[in-house]
């Protein structure tokens, strides 16, 4: 059946209080995608934030995000009052997230709703612990030690916590026990919070696509706690690590610095990490989106300490392998391949030996500097891929409009039959839901017309990424209307 959806994730969300929350704003979000006749709505990763903001440099890959916790609903169940979180500045730009004011904010706010939480806590909360304690008991306690430590990096603690011997670790669970049951109460009032909000979008015959970031951060609970999965030395620093060859967008290539896994380990575990994690993050999103797909075939390696990507070789993956392990443990389930990049014929055949549809970028078609560049005009999309304008590393439509080559945008206009007067973000989006893939994805900035400044990422880039806002009513009945409109024009409700 032919659907669409909208790119838009939480941080984007208007809110008084510095980003985008999983309260009543969000739900508000999932109205207007019903109106809209909509299926979808993709967010990227919800875990937490690390370095340079990213969601996808996070310390876990299970955790959610403690900025994303609605404050309004932490009033209304008695864990906070307004003056309580009106006593903090959360930034001065309605249209920008200020990440420092929400590290300065956030957690004394929380540490606050913790505390009243204890005082007559819900009894699921034990339940919750135990069911999550694979991977809850290492993060509270990681945390723990971040914040106690002055916020350095794992490989940098003293030996006995750094290589997690046991006397050491008994020690420090004991030292902050308080600090440890923090970060799980926050956790649990996360996962409260994001199953009441996906039980609502549900409701409204909305699905969730959900995104699972290939790499983790080398400053991390996951390398911390399971250093074996990782190409690490004796002494715990990568061999070599994560990133993208030099081509026509990078002369140096992309050097991401996460470590790479050691997938000889992961075989002969029968990749038991992999299932649990896949498992996991099928049942937190409806649908979920695996982040360079093409790395499962072959991955780039650039060795540790390099400042570009100019030394890296390609190293083989573990194929279908992995697919067929986790297909075994967990059964079929609905996962789509982000499978751009560097292609070849054996990342060709990996997704289709997959079954996972791939994915299609309308910027992609006309981009000149790509042989392969044709693969992505609208009617030579697969009826089994997911297409877009652009994803969140791509320009706004009206961005690329102004910042692509002279030849590319012409030869769009072009063939797309673009015009001012329809607005080039339209006929982008016309061009889009004619496609024959089953299913499309709109990023939101592109429903409002908006340029570069509204760009959600920047590879290769910091300070200026995942800041993005929308104001408040820029989501309304009429835009609804008019995306519905569309929908019903182009078969896709």
């Amino acid at each position: 059946m032919r659907s669409n959806g909208i790119l838009m994730h939480l941080s984007s969300l208007p809110s008084p209080y510095g980003i985008g929350s999983m309260g009543k704003t969000a739900r508000e979000f999932a109205d207007f995608l019903s109106l809209a006749g909509q299926k979808y709505w993709q967010l990227l990763p919800i875990c937490p934030t690390g370095y340079g903001d990213s969601p996808y440099q996070s310390y876990s890959t299970n955790a959610g995000n403690p900025y994303f916790i609605d404050l309004e609903t932490l009033c209304e169940e008695g864990l906070l009052t307004k003056a309580e979180i009106e006593a903090y500045s959360w930034g001065d730009n309605e249209e920008q997230v200020d990440y420092g004011a929400l590290y300065n904010g956030r957690y004394p706010v929380l540490k606050l709703a913790a505390a009243r939480f204890w005082q007559n806590p819900d009894k699921e909360f034990d339940t919750f612990c135990t069911e999550n304690a694979f991977w809850l008991d290492d993060y509270a306690l990681f945390m723990a030690l971040k914040k106690n430590l002055g916020g350095t990096p794992w490989y940098s603690w003293e030996a006995p916590i750094r290589n997690r011997e046991a006397a050491a670790l008994e020690a420090v669970k004991t030292k902050y026990a308080d600090e440890v049951k923090f970060w799980k109460t926050v956790q649990y009032i996360f996962f409260k919070q994001w199953h009441s909000l996906l039980d609502y979008v549900n409701s409204k015959g909305i699905k969730v696509i959900g995104d699972l970031p290939i790499y983790v951060s080398l400053d991390g609970v996951d390398v911390w706690s399971n250093p074996e999965l990782f190409q690490l030395d004796e002494n715990k620093v990568p061999k070599e690590v994560a990133g993208c060859p030099p081509d026509g967008f990078s002369a140096d290539g992309q050097l991401w610095g996460n470590p790479l896994y050691d997938w000889d380990y992961h075989e002969k575990t029968g990749f038991e990490w992999w299932i649990k994690r896949i498992d996991y993050l099928c049942k937190v999103y409806d649908v979920l989106r695996i982040d360079h797909f093409r790395g499962f075939d072959t991955y780039y390696a650039i060795p540790y300490g390099d400042t570009t990507a100019k030394n890296g070789v390609w190293k083989q993956g573990p194929g279908m392998k992995l697919f067929n392990a986790v297909e075994n443990a967990i059964g079929r389930q609905p996962i789509i391949a982000e499978d751009l990049g560097y292609l070849t014929d054996t990342v060709r055949k990996l997704l289709s030996d997959s079954g996972f549809p791939g994915m299609k970028v309308l910027q992609f078609a006309f981009d000149t500097r790509d042989e392969n560049s044709h693969e992505y005009l609208p009617w030579k999309h697969p009826a089994n891929s997911i297409a877009y304008i652009g994803t969140h590393d791509n320009d706004t439509a009206c961005g690329w409009i102004e910042s692509a080559s002279p030849e590319d945008i012409a030869f769009a206009k072009e063939f797309l039959g673009l015009n001012e007067t329809e607005g080039y973000n339209w006929g982008m989006i016309r061009a889009l839901l004619t496609s024959n893939a089953d299913t499309t994805i709109i990023q939101f900035q592109d429903l409002l017309g908006l340029g570069s400044e509204a760009r959600m990422n920047t590879p290769s880039s910091v300070g200026t990424n995942w800041l993005w806002r929308t104001r408040k009513g820029s989501f309304n009945s009429e835009l609804a209307a008019k995306l519905r409109h569309k929908m019903e024009l182009y078969s896709r409700i």
